[in-house]
């Protein structure tokens, strides 16, 4: 999971504790993406390791959401006056004064940027990337955006002590896109919320179906209803090979791309979509594990935590053939080819009438799931922090 240059300096300083802060805006207030990594590794070391002290990072703390442990963290917000008032600005660059002020270890910054000045701050840094999607298709953003997020994420990866990057196809990215030496980089993957691996009751499953209007048997696709996801590609499967097992789709709707889909489901007479609204997170994982299979034919991810959420379900994976997705979704899942709709419903078609092979899936997808475990993940980062002070 690392490149494993800490591990040695782990063992032999694991018993000091450390001061370690986090740039915790996108734990605080992002409902997905940047949130839910942010969220799970601040849970999982903080669980793993509470001889350490934690500094969360944050401009603001109104309307924020409550996180697991969240008494082992101390929340350093800007002091009263003008930077109160220019969050932002106070992040970028004059964090770091709190940085020195609390006499840090190491800061980490969990979402592709570090602010001005991290290398006069006493503390040794680190620097999550997620993806070089906005480089490798800035047709899918703003150009103002690709600008800003360029500028941040190259600052961040010259400064750093260290980079992590969230898998394989990242750290390649990195170094072909930026020129950083591989050597700065690590590749720890992401987890995903504890709550994915609990067991629910019947009884939970029916109110929640309820709720939803679910059908008993379904598949599922969970993500940010946009192009870059491909849900339309999908359903056109279900519409070319005759797939009457309904999809239920869950997430955050694009107003062009989903009206796209919508567009697609009317001219074909399409009954068998469904799109739950609002859907709580703790529910979410009731509904994963009750699907037939997950589907999920992206283009492109940085990573794709819904498909370790599946594999946590203990349901079978379908993914895209190429990129990071081989990386979070292991050996026991199907690979297609996410331009060819054709290939998508094949796929389908054999992970919903062939028990045999599903139950084949689920065995080798739930131990691959182990790579993803809290203590796996914590260790690996604490690792790494120590490897930094040596």
């Amino acid at each position: 999971m690392t490149n494993g240059s800490g591990i040695n300096a782990f063992e032999k300083g694991k018993s000091i504790p450390l001061s370690i802060g986090f740039d915790a805006k996108r734990a605080f207030f992002n409902p997905s993406g940047l949130g839910n990594y942010s969220r799970n590794l601040l849970s999982a070391v903080s669980k793993s390791y509470p001889e350490n002290s934690y500094y969360l990072f944050t401009p603001k703390i109104k309307g924020k959401y409550t996180l697991a442990n969240e008494d082992n963290f101390k929340i350093v917000q800007p002091g009263p006056g003008v930077f109160r008032l220019l969050g932002s600005l106070w992040r970028s660059k004059y964090m770091r004064n709190d940085i020195r002020k609390h006499k840090l270890d190491v800061f980490h910054g969990l979402s592709q940027e570090l602010p001005v000045g991290i290398e006069n701050s006493g503390a040794r840094s680190v620097v999550t990337v997620h993806d070089l999607i906005f480089m490798r298709f800035p047709k899918y953003y703003k150009k103002i955006d690709v600008k800003i997020y360029s500028r941040k994420l190259r600052h961040a990866c010259k400064v750093s002590d260290h980079i992590v990057a969230i898998s394989r196809q990242t750290k390649d990215d990195i170094v072909e896109y930026l020129d950083i030496s591989p050597d700065k980089i690590s590749v720890i993957y992401q987890g995903c919320n504890p709550y994915f691996r609990n067991s629910y009751s019947k009884e939970f499953f029916r109110e929640v179906r309820a709720k939803y209007n679910l059908p008993e048997r379904y598949l599922l696709y969970v993500g940010t209803i946009e192009e870059r996801k491909n849900l339309l590609g999908i359903v056109k499967a279900m519409h070319l090979r005759h797939i009457e097992v309904p999809l239920v789709a869950i997430g955050r709707k694009t107003d062009n791309y989903f009206r796209n889909v919508q567009d697609y489901i009317t001219a074909n007479n399409l009954n068998n979509i469904i799109f739950p609204d609002r859907v709580l997170s703790f529910e979410l994982p009731v509904i994963y594990q009750n699907a037939e299979c997950f589907i999920y034919p992206s283009f492109f991810e940085g990573f794709g935590i819904p498909l370790v959420e599946a594999l946590v379900s203990k349901i079978p994976v379908i993914t895209s053939e190429t990129g990071c997705f081989a990386e979070a979704a292991g050996p026991g899942s199907l690979y297609v080819d996410p331009h060819n709709p054709e290939t998508i419903g094949d796929a389908i078609c054999k992970v919903i009438d062939n028990k045999e092979f599903r139950d084949k899936m689920i065995t080798t997808g739930t131990d691959y799931a182990n790579n993803f475990r809290d203590d796996v993940i914590a260790r690996a980062y604490m690792e790494l922090y120590h490897s930094l002070l040596r």
